[in-house]
């Protein structure tokens, strides 16, 4: 077959130009995710032997090497992994687009952004070894296939792939180094000592052996034997009091490919009747996917320190989606399948055990650092209220644990509150926990609804995030303390059993008459103060804001009628009343009472339907009373 040339994806090609032109803080950085990809096609070469052990005939050890030549300015990296045919060639090295390319680049293009940083998050660590190759060369052949490919590439947004001959499957990248530029403190990396650096600092922890030839002399002669550069200790197995916070922080960022450091760390083991030892990370950022499904998990199964599957999401429930790291069981059996996963008992155990240690570690980062955990609920707060709504139950039994540890934003001070906090500042006569949510913060603490429980001293919590929507109406109590949500009409402070202020029945009904197709119920308010109505929720009827999350998601969901309530001491409501009486004009007084039904759906962050009518309404009371004043003024 004669050589094909191809070319990248625009995307990729961008890329490309951004690596070869620009100038990072740390070139190191390839050789780090060069070695990485070698560990991985180790651990699918090994996966893949399990399942089919007739390809493993004639194959050597696994292992990592290093080459280098000084005189030809090369670098290799090579492994006798799983592999790449053509079609995984140009798919996984030719494209990026499953990586996040136009992420990388836009955010790239903000600018103070490390490169480590960027390669981390998007995973385009191949591409990395253009920052220090004018070329680079990738030949591959794959476990069980006879033939093998080349992949070339100048970075010039071409490359070539041709066939290729490789003694055994593996992968070998060749990168032809640029000169390094002394005066910019680049290095030389076919010099064993930068090497030796490289790997130790970013790689010690990698299972399989990592080697290259060394020259050592003695008194006969110069011999290259070759040496193992990395220890290749399993992080989690060793005493914690003997690790280092370097070695943490390198097996994070080697395990998430995320260059931040963690945020926090939970290192565990656990010995009785089910045997297991793990170490997590919680990331100090949360990734850019974390809410798109599906996304990769990062925690991997272990088995007697034998790697089984990354992606394991038995591990931890999907609330817990952010932790990255490891869990090394004792006890499963080495030829588990992920099937047989779903059903292990013991792996429920670990579960449950993980899931518990989780929660603990986190109340007391919520206990002992307040800073620190609030930064941490920024992020991944959001996703942790959905364990309190699982959808198979599993997660009941840690619904007080996640209550204890979740932040609400309230009205009575700007930073968040724990639900402990909030009943602890209740005032006295108190009885229940008012909440209020929606999807705009600021819509919240400016709505209505709050008037009265703010008149009466009550605080009341507002949840703005969109699980806060299936979350809030499945709390029943906490610590004794029901739950109540200011939108439901049912929910009025404790004052509720005060008479309402007497209005002519006819205004209400004159309401509930221009409004028939629009609202359920024109009801006199108990709630309100300030504001002359409010727009509240039916018992039976789903919350406005859920109602606007269903539309944004394409569901074509009927519109919810919704109780309006008014307040019959407020000067708008009194006029209308006085000049129903009065016999006026009832198309006159029906545009005051639609008017007031838009800006009742406006405080609330609601969409009108008609805005132009509701503009022509708005001018119109404009044009009126700018003209009563004229011949006011007149006279």
């Amino acid at each position: 077959m004669q050589q094909e040339r191809y070319s990248f994806q625009t995307e990729t090609k961008q890329l490309l130009d951004l690596m070869i032109h620009s100038v990072y803080s740390n070139r190191d950085i390839f050789l780090r995710e060069l070695v990485s990809n070698a560990s991985d096609a180790l651990d699918k070469r090994r996966l893949e032997l399990a399942s089919r052990p007739d390809l493993g005939e004639g194959l050597s050890e696994p292992c990592i090497r290093i080459s280098r030549s000084k005189e030809a300015k090369t670098l290799g990296i090579s492994d006798n992994g799983i592999g790449m045919n053509r079609d995984e060639l140009t798919s996984y090295i030719g494209t990026i687009a499953k990586s996040g390319a136009k992420e990388y680049l836009a955010a790239a293009r903000e600018g103070n952004v490390q490169a480590e940083t960027l390669i981390g998050q998007f995973g385009v660590g191949f591409y990395s070894a253009f920052m220090v190759a004018d070329t680079v060369d990738v030949i591959t052949r794959r476990l069980g296939d006879e033939h093998g490919w080349r992949f070339s590439s100048t970075g010039d947004g071409t490359y070539t792939v041709e066939p290729a001959d490789r003694p055994e499957p593996g992968t070998t990248v060749l990168l032809h180094l640029k000169a390094p530029d002394s005066s910019k403190g680049e290095k030389d990396y076919t010099d064993e000592w930068s090497l030796r650096g490289i790997v130790k600092k970013y790689s010690d922890f990698i299972t399989y052996p990592i080697l290259m030839e060394v020259r050592k002399k003695n008194e006969e002669k110069e011999e290259t034997p070759e040496e193992r550069l990395n220890s290749g200790k399993a992080i989690w197995r060793r005493p914690e009091k003997e690790v280092s916070e370097e070695e943490y922080s390198e097996f994070y960022k080697h395990s998430s490919h995320d260059w931040n450091e963690p945020l926090a760390r939970l290192v565990f083991s656990v010995e009785g009747g089910t045997e297991f030892r793990g170490l997590l990370f919680i990331p100090s950022k949360a990734p850019f996917d974390l809410m798109f499904a599906p996304r990769r998990e990062g925690v991997s199964l272990y088995i007697k320190n034998v790697f089984i599957m990354n992606d394991c999401k038995e591990l931890i429930p999907s609330w817990l989606r952010f932790l990255c790291g490891v869990v090394d069981s004792e006890d499963l059996p080495l030829n588990i399948s992920r099937e047989i996963l779903q059903d292990d008992p013991l792996l429920r155990v670990i579960r449950k055990s993980v899931t518990r240690r989780v929660l603990n570690s986190l109340k007391k980062m919520l206990n002992e650092d307040r800073e620190k955990y609030e930064r941490f609920w920024n992020e991944f707060g959001q996703v942790v209220k959905e364990g309190l709504v699982s959808l198979d139950g599993r997660e009941e039994e840690h619904r007080d644990a996640i209550l204890d540890i979740c932040l609400f934003h309230s009205t009575s001070k700007d930073g968040p509150v724990t639900l402990k906090e909030y009943i602890e500042s209740m005032p006295e006569g108190q009885e229940h926990i008012y909440y209020l949510t929606g999807r705009n913060l600021p819509v919240l603490r400016n709505s209505p609804l709050l008037e009265r429980c703010e008149g009466a001293g009550y605080s009341v919590l507002l949840m703005a995030d969109p699980v806060d929507e299936v979350a809030a109406p499945t709390f029943t109590e906490y610590s004794g303390k029901s739950f109540r949500s200011l939108e439901r009409e049912d929910a009025q402070p404790e004052n509720e059993d005060s008479a309402a202020p007497e209005t002519s029945g006819g205004l209400v009904a004159f309401f509930r008459e221009v409004l028939d197709d629009t609202v359920k119920d024109v009801r006199i308010s108990k709630r309100l103060t300030a504001s002359p109505a409010c727009l509240v929720s039916p018992d039976d009827g789903g919350s406005f804001a859920m109602e606007q999350i269903l539309r944004s998601m394409g569901r074509d969901v009927p519109p919810v009628k919704r109780v309006l309530e008014i307040n019959p001491e407020h000067e708008v409501i009194r006029a209308l009343e006085r000049r129903l009486a009065k016999g006026e004009g009832k198309e006159t007084l029906g545009e005051y009472v639609s008017l007031l039904y838009d800006q009742c759906l406006l405080a609330e962050g609601g969409r009108l339907e008609e805005p132009a009518l509701f503009a022509r309404r708005v001018t119109g009371i404009l044009a009126k009373s700018l003209k009563e004043e004229e011949e006011k003024a007149a006279k």
